[in-house]
């Protein structure tokens, strides 16, 4: 068992300086997120049990299975491994995904590990309904292309910002600026479906860290 600390609060500014941490191809279930068989004998540690995030989905750009570029380094290593160097330089990282992201079974940990990890962003096509709650309950950012051929537009080394956090309000929709490893940039929009109670639990850095705070 693992002794939580609870997530961090939102810092007040706009996500910039990101790094792509993959960008996962064709179907990610809940499994691919996070495996189950031997990994579920850790559920109660979460860090042991992150180092099972994303194996399973297949990286777009060399179409293997857990295998990710380090932009640190400019090597091939693990998706967890990935994460948890951004996360140990203090970079956070991003997800994009493709359709029906997270669809399976309601799988908290396929959530609470990529927020352990530092990922702070989930940019996909489209979301399973349950997947995209969970990732909002952690404090995570949940999107979706507002255009989805805009997915093409993600290269492997981008470093990735979403702009428009301060006015994060229901119903309008915050800005990506994709800025590519030749010096080119791209912009686009992204959705999400964040109600006023949900952008207060982003706010907060966790539903449970809302809570916390209306009960003080």
């Amino acid at each position: 068992m693992q002794l939580l600390s609870p997530f961090n609060a939102w810092d007040g500014a706009d996500y910039t300086g990101m790094k792509l941490l993959i960008k996962a191809k064709g179907k990610c279930t809940t499994d691919h997120i996070s495996m189950a068989g031997p990994w579920l004998r850790y559920r109660g540690h979460l860090d042991n049990i992150s180092n099972n995030m994303l194996i399973g989905a297949s990286n777009y750009f060399n179409d293997k299975i857990n295998s990710v570029k380090n932009q640190l380094t400019g090597k091939y290593i693990p998706v967890p491994d990935a994460a948890r160097a951004y996360n140990n330089a203090g970079i956070g990282s991003i997800v994009v995904g493709d359709e029906n992201y997270g669809e399976g079974s309601s799988r908290e940990h396929a959530a609470m590990e990529p927020r352990n990890l530092g990922v702070k962003v989930v940019l996909v096509r489209s979301f399973a309904r349950i997947h995209e709650t969970n990732l909002k309950k952690q404090g995570m950012l949940g999107l979706t292309f507002a255009d989805k051929a805009d997915y093409d537009k993600v290269q492997e080394d981008d470093t990735i910002d979403v702009i428009g956090l301060k006015e994060f309000t229901p119903g309008k929709p915050l800005t990506v600026v994709l800025h590519h490893a030749d010096g080119s940039t791209d912009e686009f929009k992204a959705n999400h479906t964040y109600n006023e109670n949900q952008i207060e639990w982003f706010k907060a850095g966790s539903a449970l860290n809302l809570i916390r705070e209306m009960n003080k």
